[in-house]
């Protein structure tokens, strides 16, 4: 069992920033050797990939939030970030982080842009 805690969200005008933070309760080892990613869920709508990265620091990351987001990862922490600038109202959403493409999942934080 992985326990995964986001922190990190909030309400923001839109153009604003906001940084995520997921700390994960696995070993230093086993985390640093894990894909983790990021995804959101907004209302009606399905959960869907945001972000991920790979064990060697690869990327992913949709369309619609390239070049606004960056993921990121401190393995001595065992800590997943994402940071995320130039944010629209359609990032509104739950973000939640993510072990191993869905293995285990955070509880989630809500993002709120404003217009």
């Amino acid at each position: 069992q992985v326990q995964l805690v986001e922190s990190g969200g909030g309400l923001v005008q839109a153009g604003g920033s906001l940084r995520l933070s997921c700390a994960a309760s696995t070993s230093t080892s086993i985390f640093s050797f894990s894909v983790m990613g990021w995804y959101r869920q907004a209302p009606g709508k399905q959960r869907e990939l945001v972000a991920e990265i790979t064990s060697g620091s690869s990327t992913n990351y949709a369309d619609s939030v390239k070049g606004r987001f960056t993921i990121s990862r401190d393995n001595a922490k065992r800590t997943l970030y994402l940071q995320m600038n130039s944010l629209k109202p359609e990032d509104t959403a739950v973000y939640y982080c993510s072990y191993r493409r869905g293995v285990f999942w955070g509880q989630g934080t809500q993002v709120t842009v404003s217009s």
